[in-house]
């Protein structure tokens, strides 16, 4: 693997985090817990009856998983797909991409508000369908709802997709973001207990990690522009081969 393609992955990993990570997301695991698995919140909480119902839990979070994963890297494919048939303005659609993920951060740390950026569009179930399959189409839905806070992240990655040489490259980048969101989100299925005292300490620095998110988008979309990502990846090759 090049040095280029471990730092695309470990920037849409950290996105994937990130967006976990996100106002919108983490205080509402907990609720995506007890509707895709059907347990009560109670019962995810006492250690007897956790214990029964560990494999419940792990099937249902992994085909949740399944489900928002499957969008997201659809999603990347076609993102890849649009930018080679664009491949003679790739320049000015990095350009554009670059300033467009600047503003996005700049808007994700709050110092700005454009209203457009703030609209959610969100498909719910009010009913969650039956047995696993119903886990996995509640992962698609996720998936299809668009936050102001995960939107912009998975923009940047999106983005970033468009203006590849690769085709697989979409589908690589979307699959370690879904990573990147779905593996802290199973380990809070299976130490719900863990990760609801962890929340109570983190939660008061939900604004920090908005900025951080923030900071993020910004330097990635600066990278862009500046069509920074090569001399990184010259810098990395020069330390692992010296």
């Amino acid at each position: 693997m090049s040095q280029s393609q471990d730092i695309s992955i470990l920037i849409a990993f950290s996105a994937g985090f990130l967006s976990f990570a996100s106002p919108c997301v983490l205080p509402l695991i907990p609720s995506y817990i007890t509707y895709i698995t059907g347990v009560s919140f109670k019962d995810l909480t006492d250690a007897e009856t956790r214990t029964k119902l560990r494999w419940t839990t792990t099937f249902h979070s992994l085909l949740f998983i399944m489900g928002f994963s499957t969008v997201f890297i659809l999603m990347g494919a076609s993102a890849t797909y649009l930018g080679q048939l664009l491949i003679r303005y790739q320049y000015w659609v990095m350009k554009a991409g670059g300033v467009l993920i600047i503003i996005l951060g700049i808007q994700f740390t709050g110092m700005i508000n454009l209203p457009f950026l703030q609209m959610e569009r969100r498909v719910e179930l009010r009913k969650k369908p039956l047995g696993y399959v119903g886990s996995f189409l509640v992962g698609i839905v996720f998936a299809a709802g668009w936050t102001p806070c995960v939107g912009p992240i998975l923009s940047t990655i999106l983005i970033y997709a468009s203006t590849s040489k690769s085709f697989m490259t979409g589908v690589v980048l979307l699959t370690f973001y879904s990573m990147g969101l779905g593996i802290p989100f199973f380990l809070s299925s299976l130490a719900f207990n863990f990760f609801l005292s962890t929340f109570e300490k983190i939660k008061r620095y939900m604004r920090v990690i908005t900025i951080v998110s923030g900071l993020f988008l910004i330097g990635i979309g600066i990278l862009l522009l500046t069509d920074k990502f090569q001399e990184i990846n010259t810098y990395l090759n020069l330390l692992t081969n010296p």
